[in-house]
Parts: C-alpha cells; sequence; structure tokens
C-alpha cells in the first residue's frame, strides 16, 4: 500500500515541463518588453535587414559585422548579447528578397531554442514571426512554436502593433462598396 502512496507522491514531484511553457499576446511596441527578456526576429543570410521589423532591430541593436561573422546559414539562428538579453536572428532564407518556408523558420526555431536552453533564457518577446512581409501564415506558425517550445520552460510573448485608426477605415469602406 505504500508504494501506491510514494508512486502518486512522484507523479506530483515530476510535472511534465509542457506544463510551464507558454505563449501569449501583447499589443504594443515589441521594443517596450522587459530589458532582460530576449528578442528574436527572422532574417535572410545576407544579413541585409532593409525592409519591414528587421530595420529598427539593425538600428537598435547595430551587430550587422557580428552577424555576419557567425556564417549562419538558413535553418540556423545567429545571435547578438546586448546588455541583459540576447537577441536572436533567426535564418529563415539565403537572400532578402526570396521567401522563407515553414521547414527553415521550424529549423531556425530549434536553434534558437537549443541556445536558449544552454543560456537559461526562459523568456522571449517576438513580432509575429515570418507573417509580416515574408507571407507565412499565423495559424501555422503558432503551431510550429508550440510544437518547438512544448518540452520546455520558456515563456513567448508575440507582440503586435495596434492598428492603425485609419487603416480600419480603409478596410471598413472596402467591403461597403458595390462589386
Amino acid at each position: 500500500m505504500s508504494s501506491e502512496v510514494e508512486k502518486s507522491v512522484d507523479t506530483v514531484k515530476f510535472k511534465p515541463a509542457e506544463d510551464s511553457w507558454s505563449l501569449s499576446y501583447v499589443t504594443g511596441d515589441l521594443f517596450s518588453c522587459p530589458e532582460d527578456e530576449a528578442l528574436a526576429h527572422c532574417i535572410s543570410e545576407d544579413c541585409r535587414m532593409g525592409a519591414g521589423i528587421a530595420v529598427m532591430f539593425k538600428k537598435k541593436f547595430q551587430g550587422v559585422e557580428e552577424l555576419k561573422e557567425q556564417k549562419k546559414l538558413t535553418g540556423q539562428c545567429a545571435v547578438l548579447r546586448r546588455d541583459k538579453r540576447f537577441v536572436y536572428y533567426l535564418i529563415t532564407k539565403k537572400k532578402a528578397r526570396e521567401k522563407p518556408t515553414y521547414g527553415s523558420l521550424t529549423q531556425s526555431l530549434e536553434d534558437m531554442k537549443s541556445h536558449c536552453e544552454k543560456n537559461g533564457v526562459t523568456r522571449i518577446s517576438m513580432p509575429r514571426i515570418g507573417c509580416g512581409l515574408d507571407g507565412l501564415q499565423w495559424p501555422r506558425v503558432s503551431d510550429i512554436l508550440k510544437q518547438v517550445f512544448k518540452h520546455t520552460d520558456i515563456s513567448i510573448t508575440v507582440y503586435s502593433l495596434p492598428e492603425r485608426a485609419e487603416t480600419t477605415v480603409m478596410r471598413e469602406n472596402k467591403r461597403k462598396r458595390p462589386m
């Protein structure tokens, strides 16, 4: 009888890690996240960062030469250390003009996860990676995030900018127009 009690205690003690990972959403500026949280976004192997949120990462964190020296390939993750945080550059395509694949995104997220686990990173903030100019679909990307991080204790916060009022008005007017 006592062994049954011990078993139930052991089961409670060793809860699976997947219970501690999380994915949450915030409307606001990604760069307003806590200063000790890691940041992540997608770039190409050539490290151009000439459009979208990548331009802001390039301006804020510099380090293009440092990234290039890492010689990371598609499916890998380049890393900069800035103050109290790591900044992750998910390499999802060869050239800036190309589009990523779900496979290359998955591989780069796996590489980032490995770095996080080795370096004790438990919180990452990011935009809706791959879904802006790169054109991936968020429902599929969020499923990939769940698959990659479900057995970790890493919390991911996804930031979205508030929609501009004029964008909303334009969309509403577009719907009202007769076809």
